[in-house]
């Protein structure tokens, strides 16, 4: 058993949905983000981070199960992850972690979406199984939305019933004829379901056993659609401006960017959250032994090439901020390698001091962290249903997207609106890129 007093906690963030290039570090894109720009000058900054299929259910599944899409046992938000396997939370939880949870973890999203009993109203269905010690899992917004017309199957919803506020809520939602809807929710700030789920972690963190290392994954609802915001949020970018989305004929150039807007709320608020963790560590005299981690189980195409949502092999949908720093990590440093959150899975057990298994595709960034190696992977992959992608940091290769593989180069391209699958020259990055693909 590692010695238990020196081992840190570990602080992953992990909200639903926001892109790699929303943050406040990107100056071509108004949002704020102060505390994730904090967390970024006092650790490590990946820049070309690839989630390992972008989607809620199969994303979050590999990071459990710490591998690749094609061998992860959800393939889609349709799955549940066996209750019989282990998780990297399992193992944590085994090895004298305290390991918490909160927010939505979608691990058995086709329960979820099924309209069947999920969460329990108290949010623990399932948490021992899947490898907590104590947590709450609630509702998605639609999930949550979904089934709760009638009476709450979740804990946010119950929540809100508590405080008469459901029925609000469900009618907010049913007014809303598009998830793009930019008007405010009605709900007070505290009811607010990312407000109560930072609230919640927060709690959590101060249960915990004294003396123990912990770990906790804060799993906000937003910046995912619909883009409800309350009246507070909507006020914080009234006037600012962002660019329109690439190549969308969708909307009129005032509605993306109240969309645009509504989302940088989201994310802002996410942000403001985590500088309340980032207080409350210090408080706690336990910030300088923390491992801090800030992604995304995907993007957001955000009206980008006419779509929402995920999904796509493209850079806004399966393409996420990763930000990590804590105990002996190095500061102020951005690397540009290719990289993938899969990759948090190893990183967890190895700063847990625990053997990573060898039925993992998980490789702990540990030493580019410290500084010890400045190589890691060449090429990541991503993959959803059909199709499969390749990426070095430069080229992207694509199959089963569409009618012919794609080939981008983003040092030229960063909008990938040129396929150069055709182009002479290139059949060299295509053969290396698709030998990696599963």
């Amino acid at each position: 058993m590692p010695n238990l007093s020196n081992r840190p906690n570990i602080l992953f963030f992990f909200p639903d949905q926001l892109r790699f290039d929303w943050m406040g570090s990107n100056p071509d894109i108004a949002v704020r983000t102060p505390n994730l720009d904090r967390l970024e000058k006092n650790g490590v900054t990946f820049s070309k981070t690839v989630c390992p299929a972008p989607v809620c259910a199969p994303s979050r599944a590999c990071v459990a199960a710490g591998t690749e899409y094609d061998n992860c046992p959800v393939k889609g938000n349709s799955d549940d992850y066996p209750t019989d396997r282990a998780t990297v939370y399992s193992l944590l939880r085994d090895s004298g972690y305290h390991t918490l949870g909160c927010g939505k973890f979608d691990l058995n999203k086709g329960t979820c979406t099924s309209n069947l009993p999920a969460w329990g109203l108290d949010g623990k269905h399932h948490l021992k199984e899947w490898g907590f010690s104590d947590g709450i899992n609630n509702e998605g917004k639609i999930d949550g939305a979904n089934s709760g017309r009638e009476k709450p199957q979740g804990p946010y919803l119950q929540f809100l019933e508590e405080r008469g506020l459901r029925q609000m809520h469900l009618n907010d939602f049913s007014n809303r004829k598009g998830q793009r809807s930019t008007f405010a929710t009605p709900l007070p700030d505290d009811a607010y379901c990312d407000n109560w789920i930072g609230q919640n972690g927060l709690d959590l963190i101060q249960s915990v056993p004294e003396g123990k290392p912990w770990f906790i994954q804060v799993n906000f609802n937003g910046p995912h659609l619909p883009l409800d915001i309350t009246e507070s949020m909507a006020k914080l970018y009234e006037g600012v401006d962002f660019p329109q989305p690439n190549r969308n004929d969708q909307l009129t150039p005032d509605e993306h960017l109240g969309a645009r807007r509504n989302y940088s709320a989201m994310v802002e608020n996410i942000d403001r959250c985590v500088g309340l963790y980032l207080d409350l560590l210090e408080k706690r005299g336990e910030l300088d032994n923390t491992l801090i981690i800030f992604s995304s189980d995907h993007g957001e195409m955000l009206g980008d090439h006419n779509s929402w949502g995920k999904g796509k092999p493209l850079h806004p949908s399966a393409s996420v901020p990763l930000v990590i720093s804590g105990p002996s990590v190095q500061q102020d440093i951005t690397h540009d390698l290719p990289t993938t959150n899969l990759d948090l899975t190893a990183t967890f057990l190895d700063y847990a001091g625990l053997d990573i298994p060898d039925d993992m595709d998980s490789r702990s960034l540990r030493n580019l962290l410290e500084g010890t190696t400045s190589t890691h992977r060449d090429i990541v992959l991503s993959g959803l249903g059909n199709w499969r992608m390749a990426y070095d940091g430069r080229y992207k290769y694509i199959e089963g997207f569409g009618d012919t593989p794609m080939l981008f180069d983003l040092d030229t391209d960063p909008l990938e609106n040129n396929n150069i699958i055709d182009n002479p020259g290139v059949s060299a990055h295509v053969e290396r890129l698709k030998a990696e693909l599963i």
